[in-house]
């Protein structure tokens, strides 16, 4: 009796409720492909498990021809005649014979616990997709316990789940026991390690939470336009009511503020701005860069970029750190966001700077040109068109030359603006 196998399918059928019969078809299935390894190259292996004993026997194929060329294959007819007399075998018969190794047994308990530990994680993949593939894009809650380098490993009771480290909020620490919830991002079937894939940092997160705290969401009446986040640090919510009897970022602050604050404890203290969207590009980039006051917008939609005035004392406001802000209304708006200062409200050094960048932009004049044009006093297209040009050439480091292209430049891009101005 093979004792080794035989504690194996005791713990199994004990242990995970297999009976022998699906064990022993998976070890034969398993045993068929490692006896190759270790028997060699024979023709039609065939291994067979004793349901009682456990014991195991392999068998091959020997054909039947005039003449061997292969031994581990083929046998003599004279040799088949002599070795099976009661046979009468034939050219091209079959003959099946024995060849169960030595060490097939030792072979057979590893090969067994290999199969069998690979079938259940199988199995056990099998059973949670089909616990969980109508609930991607839900929250879920699970308890964190334990972490495989930077990904954070999940209980959710009936399976387990992935965190990857591109799904953490930067600003969060996760420690073992935290009960957290998250977003079931995705099912990764292919994944080593357990398919449930879930994130904390993707935006769609913030949209859940949103739908779970705001009732006017759920049924509807209030709709999610859009989400730029940032996460850890802040996002932005876009909403619109499709009733005019309710306010959309009223209901979604909700009594006290108290809708918003759940949602922003949940978030670990990320600030979220709720906007209310428009159809509007100016109405719409307006309340996205709120509380900063702005003077006037002015929309290029060739360029899909709106162009922001703002007094000096609201740019930084409308900026924001790092320039979070701004980048968060142009993902939130889809539009490009320029923020400049009134040009009414800047000192005479950023006036020099603003009109340096102008001219360095146009191709043909370039920084360098653009420096020495500006502290010769030409700070306008218009002013290197009506100069004289001697008045170019006397300007520092220019001579015909550059001046002759500095002027052909400033040509090509006058005549440039005042084509865009025709079409608008």
């Amino acid at each position: 009796m093979n004792n080794e196998l035989l504690a194996v399918f005791e713990y199994m059928e004990r242990e995970r409720k297999l009976d022998r019969e699906t064990l022993a078809q998976l070890v034969e299935s398993a045993l068929q492909v490692a006896g190759r390894k270790s028997i060699g190259r024979v023709r039609d292996l065939r291994v067979e498990l004793d349901r009682k004993t456990l014991d195991i026997r392999a068998f091959a194929s020997l054909e039947v021809v005039d003449f061997v060329r292969n031994r581990q294959e083929e046998i003599s007819v004279t040799e088949a005649q002599v070795q099976y007399p009661d046979k009468n075998y034939a050219v091209g018969d079959l003959i099946e014979i024995e060849v169960t190794p030595r060490n097939f047994g030792r072979i057979a308990a590893q090969t067994a616990k290999q199969a069998i530990i690979q079938k259940l994680r199988i199995a056990e993949k099998d059973k949670v997709f089909a616990i969980y593939k109508d609930h991607v894009g839900d929250i879920v809650t699970g308890t964190v316990i334990r972490f495989d380098r930077n990904d954070v490993i999940v209980d959710l009771g009936d399976a387990e789940a992935v965190m990857p480290s591109s799904e953490r909020v930067p600003s969060e620490d996760y420690q073992v026991g935290d009960r957290i919830r998250f977003l079931l991002l995705n099912i990764d079937a292919m994944s080593q390690g357990s398919p449930l894939i879930l994130t904390r940092a993707n935006p769609e997160f913030i949209r859940k939470l949103f739908i779970l705290e705001v009732s006017e969401i759920a049924d509807g009446t209030v709709e999610i336009k859009g989400i730029a986040r940032e996460a850890g640090f802040r996002t932005k919510i876009a909403v619109h009511s499709n009733d005019d009897k309710v306010d959309p970022v009223g209901a979604c602050v909700g009594l006290r503020g108290q809708r918003v604050k759940n949602i922003v404890r949940e978030l670990s203290g990320e600030k979220v701005d709720i906007v209310k969207w428009n159809t509007d590009i100016t109405t719409f980039v307006t309340n996205s860069l709120a509380p900063a006051k702005l003077l006037r917008l002015e929309v290029e939609e060739l360029e899909n970029t709106v162009r922001v005035i703002v007094e000096t004392d609201q740019l930084s406001l409308a900026i924001g750190k790092k320039g979070q802000n701004a980048r968060l209304t142009a993902k939130l708006t889809g539009w490009k966001i320029d923020i400049q200062k009134d040009e009414a409200d800047i000192t005479f050094e950023e006036r020099i700077a603003l009109a340096t960048g102008h001219l360095a932009a146009i191709e043909g004049i370039g920084p360098d040109h653009a420096e020495r044009l500006v502290a010769a006093g030409f700070i306008t297209l218009e002013g290197i068109l009506a100069a004289d040009p001697a008045d170019l050439v006397d300007v520092e480091g220019f001579d015909a030359d550059s001046a002759q292209a500095v002027r052909a430049a400033a040509e090509v891009a006058f005549e440039s603006l005042n084509g865009k101005a025709d079409d608008e």
